[in-house]
């Protein structure tokens, strides 16, 4: 249950940094494909329009973080879309769908930008229940503003 709650708090700070592509205003631009990383700097995903909405794709990712998401899928996690279908539901708060590659299930997510180098993301297993949140940082320091 422990290693779950973990790579679904990972997978929401990775939607988080989806979100955080499209905020509001001129800054969508320039956070939009910005490179993002988790806490442990395992996993980097890059925030993308996906239609009207966001998605994050993973860019690089350690070993670990490849052969723990070989325990769910087949598929290589380079290239993964994790982060899917992401839109506004207020201002600086996003929500969609979040795919963990090693249990092979997609949970929903919220993420909140904090500001224009860190967002936020909470995400529960089963309604309230077994909640995480994350912090993920801009791969690169530049600013957004």
């Amino acid at each position: 249950m422990k290693e779950l709650c973990n790579m679904l708090l990972f997978k929401l700070i990775m939607a988080a940094l989806v979100l955080a592509a499209s905020t509001e205003g001129a800054h969508a631009e320039s956070i939009a494909g910005t490179i993002w990383r988790n806490p442990a700097n395992s996993v980097h995903i890059r925030m993308e329009p996906c239609g009207e909405k966001m998605c994050g794709v993973v860019v690089w990712a350690n070993e670990k973080a490849k052969a723990d998401a070989h325990k769910g899928s087949a598929a290589p996690l380079i290239g993964a879309q994790l982060f899917r279908n992401f839109v506004r539901e207020k201002p600086s708060v996003w929500q969609g769908r979040v795919f963990v590659p090693d249990i092979g299930r997609t949970f929903a997510g919220h993420v909140t930008i904090l500001d224009n180098n860190r967002i936020e993301a909470r995400g529960c297993l089963v309604g309230r229940v077994a909640c995480r949140s994350q912090i993920s940082t801009r791969v690169d320091k530049r600013s957004a503003d």
